[in-house]
């Protein structure tokens, strides 16, 4: 069985003392995807923001597809994680879409060519690639998630984490967004707390309470226990 993450005893506490997270064990399967569910505070953001070394673990160790979080692999694991954040506004700020999906491969030291041939390639994934020379600021909220996703696929990731993927989008954006994350073979993290959404790509997920983590289980069964 192959693991893209394996976390162990993971403890967080922030400088002003605040214990976000308490001895989290979690494992994920290669093309998995898990739905992270809890209560606002809960740690679910956190938790996700260890497995690209944005927050760096108080005690216990995180690895990423086989590479220990640790200086040495820092950057190659960043490669191989892509955050989708929560509002896309902030991953756009090129003046056109296909400027702003080749950023990643650019800064990655790939030449012009090589980068806008990445981003063509994750623009057409992800159905935008006819918006390619379009601003980011004129596109619609369902558009600027697609186009973010494509940023991250640019970069050719194994896990995508997507912290509440369904914000500022309407039903059809959101049934359209499930259909393209379902189609993806990367593994995927879906921190939210739209139920359903996660249902439509996963019947598995964690839940979060107090920097723990209280169950794994089905979706389902989460809902009945906790009452979300």
């Amino acid at each position: 069985m192959s693991f893209i993450v394996e976390v162990k005893s993971l403890s967080y506490t922030y400088e002003d003392g605040t214990a976000a997270l308490r001895e989290v064990d979690f494992e994920l399967e290669a093309g998995k995807t898990v739905a992270l569910l809890g209560a606002n505070g809960s740690g679910k953001t956190t938790f996700a923001l260890h497995l690209n070394g944005i927050l760096r673990a108080t005690s216990g160790t995180v690895s990423v597809d086989g590479l220990e979080m640790n200086d040495r692999n820092l950057r190659e694991i960043r490669r191989r994680v892509g955050l989708v954040f929560q509002d896309s506004d902030n991953q756009l700020f090129m003046p056109t879409v296909l400027e702003d999906v080749a950023f990643g491969p650019l800064a990655s030291g790939a030449s012009p060519g090589d980068a806008a041939e990445k981003a063509h390639t994750a623009l057409a994934k992800v159905g935008m690639g006819h918006k390619a020379g379009k601003a980011p600021w004129h596109l619609s909220a369902g558009e600027k998630k697609r186009v973010a996703i494509a940023g991250i696929l640019a970069g050719d990731p194994r896990l995508l984490v997507l912290d509440e993927p369904t914000t500022f989008l309407d039903p059809p954006g959101q049934r359209g967004l499930a259909d393209l994350l379902d189609s993806l073979p990367q593994a995927k993290l879906l921190i939210t707390h739209d139920v359903p959404f996660a249902r439509r790509l996963t019947g598995e997920a964690v839940f979060f309470q107090e920097g723990r983590i209280a169950a794994k289980t089905s979706i389902a069964a989460i809902v009945q226990e906790f009452g979300w």
